[in-house]
């Protein structure tokens, strides 16, 4: 049940094996690849399955989901790429294992058990996604980046078939790497663009704008890029998408992204995700998304990936400020950290003993000290029955498991790895996938090829992160090649003020108001919470309150449309 819409995309033999690949696959083996132009990917797939059996995935690279049916050797193979780009769900059914890119689609067979999992909307509550291997479907699953799952009947093995290796090099000529990173940068651009009319999201960052930059040199007469803005003070960023227009010539398209706009789009944008989404920035990716498509564009390029392979998040950064603490030795560290938190919290003095008690949690936990479901009593938010039906632990577990796969990485690679799941795979690549499919208009990820993610493991994080300048490799790297106003810019990402609009809207004010009282109906949540977040929201801090009742909303919405 995965989509095959591609020629190429299924294929079958005279003994009864049969392979379904989808993506963007690329082959790492010559003689596969050659199979692949003449008979289409999927028969590479079946040729290399006979060959190297489940090493196939390390044969492939690019984004792809793979399954194989191998009937005479009585076994079921599938995998999943590096990242996790392309989704495969996978369900026990009556007579066999099903594999679908759609949890929907799995949900609609007989047998498969389509309840609602409470582990995975206590999940969604947490991440604002359902991360994997949940989904939000009690008899689904879904297989997690760069793993493989072999069935053989009554057994079914799941493991990890691609670690990263975080191999630093010491010593290593910081202009040297800068040239070869820019040289895959080039290359990536060219293979994915090759073939398609091609445009480029242009959000003004760093990623979208070196991405723009190399389509724009490409394809000099024909390149074009969108961007959206918003008439919100703090939000827009078009001067800076218009700068990069302008230094690469390229034909610019804008679109502002109004309230009514939200209105007249979340419900449809809901629903076509398979499971709950709570992104807000799904509504601009798909405005934009949509002005492509309504421009004659075939596939876009996105610039997703950049901050999580080269350092750019300011988590990154903030977290090395809490090192600080920690390298004191502990003759001094442990009194005077007991002093300051035993100070009352107030003024420069509670500051400072929130820092230590920040500093002293460790990795990966001390990144969800913002968290709303740290920041809020579990008792006084969840209703009692669900709290008993669920492990409230579980996200840290999940983090800390990825935490550790990272095996002898620096804390900085191990939290852009943990980002590569958590971040990425589940969260912005699902956001601009379904919102592209929505508009009806392919993409890819030229920052997220291969050879750039090993690449990456091999830049030492003193030159990631030195000091306190984020993403500094790449920004000394692009120097001369973007403008200056981009890489001194501050980062800013593409959110949604959908908290200020509720404010003033109505439309945005009533749906919201509905649709956390059906969700309050439904016996997870405490209404006594639900009012409380309505409440926050309206005298409290807009945008920060306004991201969790988007995010209770947004789960409402899709089981209104899905349950």
């Amino acid at each position: 049940m995965l989509c095959a819409e591609h020629p190429g995309a299924l294929a079958h033999d005279e003994a009864g094996r049969c392979a379904l690949l989808v993506g963007h696959p690329q082959w790492r083996d010559g003689g596969l690849a050659s199979v692949a132009r003449r008979h289409g990917d999927a028969a590479a797939a079946l040729a290399g399955w006979q060959r190297f059996g489940n090493g196939l995935p390390e044969r492939l690279a690019g984004d792809f989901s793979l399954v194989i049916v191998d009937a005479p050797g009585g076994c079921v193979f599938a995998a999943t790429d590096r990242i996790g780009r392309q989704p495969l769900y996978h369900a026990h059914c009556a007579g066999g294992l099903a594999f679908a890119s759609s949890a929907e689609a799995l949900a609609r067979l007989p047998g498969v058990d389509a309840s609602i999992r409470p582990q995975a909307v206590h999940a969604y509550l947490y991440f604002h996604m359902v991360p994997s291997p949940l989904t939000i479907h009690a008899g689904i699953d879904k297989l997690p980046g760069a793993h493989r799952l072999e069935w053989r009947g009554a057994d079914c093995d799941i493991a990890c078939w691609w670690q990263p290796q975080f191999r630093e090099e010491t010593g290593a000529d910081a202009g040297r790497l800068g040239r070869e990173m820019r040289a895959l940068i080039d290359n990536a651009v060219a293979d994915l663009a090759a073939g398609h009319r091609c445009g480029a999201f242009l959000s003004g960052g760093l990623d979208s704008s070196t991405v723009a930059g190399v389509l724009a040199r490409l394809k000099p007469a024909d390149a074009d890029t969108f961007s959206i803005g918003f008439d919100v003070p703090g939000y827009d960023e078009t001067g800076f998408a218009r700068i990069a227009a302008g230094r690469f010539g390229t034909r610019q398209h804008v679109y502002y992204v109004s309230a009514d706009d939200v209105l007249a789009a979340v419900q449809d944008i809901s629903a076509h995700y398979d499971e709950p989404f709570g992104n807000s920035s799904a509504i601009p990716a798909y405005y934009c998304a949509r002005l492509a498509r309504e421009a004659g564009v075939e596939r876009l390029l996105a610039g997703d990936g950049g901050d999580e392979l080269f350092a750019g998040n300011e988590r990154y950064l903030k977290q090395k400020v809490f090192e600080h603490w920690l390298r004191l030795p502990p003759a001094l560290r442990e009194p005077l950290g007991a002093g300051l938190k035993a100070l009352p919290a107030i003024g420069a003095l509670g500051k400072a003993a929130s820092y230590v008690r920040q500093a002293e949690t460790p990795l990966p936990e001390r990144l969800e000290t913002y968290n709303f479901l740290h920041r809020i009593p579990a008792a006084t938010m969840f209703e009692p029955d669900f709290l008993q039906a669920v492990d409230t632990g579980w996200p840290l577990g999940w983090l800390r498991r990825l935490w550790t796969q990272a095996g002898e990485a620096s804390a900085l690679n191990r939290m852009m790895y943990l980002d590569w799941q958590r971040t990425l795979a589940d969260n912005d690549l699902r956001k601009v996938e379904r919102t592209c499919a929505l508009a009806g208009v392919d993409v890819v990820y030229p920052l997220l090829d291969d050879r750039l993610i090993e690449f990456s493991c091999r830049v030492p994080s003193a030159l990631k992160l030195p000091g306190s300048r984020l993403r500094d490799f790449y920004k000394q790297a692009m120097r001369g090649f973007l403008p200056e106003e981009i890489l001194n810019k501050s980062k800013h990402g593409f959110g949604l003020p959908f908290g200020i609009w509720m404010r003033s809207h109505a439309g945005l004010r009533a749906l919201a108001g509905d649709s956390l009282q059906k969700l309050a109906r439904r016996g997870w949540l405490r209404p006594g919470f639900i009012d409380e977040a309505l409440g926050l929201h309206g005298s409290g801090h807009a945008a920060y309150y306004g991201e969790l009742v988007w995010v209770l909303m947004m789960l409402e919405l899709w089981l209104d449309t899905h349950v």
